[in-house]
């Protein structure tokens, strides 16, 4: 068995973080199939990476804040064309992977830190209002536009993307701890193909159409209405749940 070093850490190099990683994964439930497949294992990856080195989870993060935020400020700055979507889907997924890799970093170094989660939700937070608005702003500079009515779209939907998050959040934080009768329950696979619309990492698939403006816009107003659906469903659930009087 590997010794501990770094906060708890195994030692070793980039394998044996990435076995304890392996052996350290949050539960599936309620993660869509890009998260479970392709951003976690991506993440994990990157977070043994980034301990072999030495760096912090709150390192990682800014990390990804640099990535994200570059991919965003091209939307808004650079008129679309296909090269530019490939570039931005990089930019944004590579950030999405280091999201989720600070958080499995802080695990393998024996847990994290309030300022460390309160960064990562205010970078979180950022991205998805910043997004939204480069894409008002790219419409705005280089659309050509059916009608001025397109211009709405990124505001209604940069509301709802906010509210999805915050809602899903304190939801998380406010539910009764030891109460969840279905914690114990298998990951349900129709769940994780249901969640794929509202997936972060499907959003940035989206930038991949930024060379055909018709095909963008198009894409963009359906994953609109599938956030839309999901905030009414869920939304809902959510302040039942919340509502219930806790069980002792």
């Amino acid at each position: 068995m590997a010794g501990t070093t770094r906060a708890g850490g195994p030692s070793g190099g980039f394998r044996a973080a990435l076995g304890a990683l392996r052996a350290a994964q949050k539960t599936s439930k309620g993660v869509s199939l890009y998260s479970r497949y392709v951003n976690r294992p991506l993440g994990r990856v990157l977070a043994a990476a980034a301990y072999r080195v030495g760096l912090t989870p709150n390192l990682v993060t800014l990390a990804s804040a640099v990535c994200s935020f570059a991919g965003i400020a091209a939307v808004a700055l650079v008129r679309p064309s296909w090269g530019l979507g490939v570039a931005v889907w990089g930019a944004l997924v590579v950030g999405f992977a280091l999201d989720s890799a600070d958080g499995q970093l802080a695990r393998l170094r024996g847990g994290g830190s309030p300022a460390g989660e309160w960064l990562d939700h205010v970078v979180d937070c950022a991205k998805i209002v910043a997004v939204h608005a480069a894409v008002l702003v790219s419409f705005h500079r280089f659309g050509q536009l059916p009608g001025e009515g397109w211009l709405l779209l990124p505001l209604g939907f940069q509301l709802v993307a906010v509210l999805v998050f915050f809602g899903g959040l304190l939801t998380d934080k406010l539910r009764p701890r030891g109460g969840d009768a279905g914690a114990a329950r298998p990951p349900s696979a129709w769940r994780a193909v249901a969640l794929l619309p509202v997936d972060y990492g499907v959003f940035c698939v989206l930038f991949l159409l930024l060379g055909g403006p018709e095909l963008f816009r198009a894409a963009y107003a359906v994953l609109f209405g599938c956030y839309a659906v999901f905030l009414v469903a869920f939304g809902g659930k959510w302040f039942r749940e919340l509502s219930a009087p806790s069980r002792a």
